[in-house]
């Protein structure tokens, strides 16, 4: 059983760097550092849970799945294609679609624990 702790990184998570194509991340401000954990499910397997990290910084993505994501610590603004932004910060929970193209603005490092349904409809 996994631990998800409030207000710290955890120490076991590996290095996620912005490199998958198919999210085409393009880094905005800074340089921002990834790293986490898939404790459950997998790329292959349609769905994943786990828990992400990520430093100061901007980045734009393209989401790969349906995701649930649920901030323990860290503040971030997340930008939405239509303009819309989000304010979280722990406690916060949103919700980001698959094929949705975002910016997160990472203003003091997050963790978060994530869920994210990978497979398109009817899959």
């Amino acid at each position: 059983m996994h631990k998800y702790p409030h207000r710290e990184v955890p120490a076991d998570l590996e290095s996620w760097p912005f490199d998958n194509p198919a999210s085409d991340y393009r880094i905005l401000r800074g340089d921002p550092r990834a790293s986490g954990r898939i404790d459950a499910g997998g790329n292959d397997q349609g769905s994943r849970l786990g828990i992400w990290s990520c430093t100061e910084g901007a980045f734009e993505c393209t989401e790969l799945g349906d995701e649930l994501q649920t901030i323990l610590a860290g503040r971030l603004t997340l930008t939405r294609a239509d303009g819309e932004t989000v304010e979280a910060g722990p406690g916060d929970s949103i919700f980001t679609r698959r094929g949705e193209r975002v910016v997160w603005d990472i203003h003091e490092t997050v963790t978060k624990v994530f869920f994210t349904h990978l497979a398109a409809d009817g899959d």
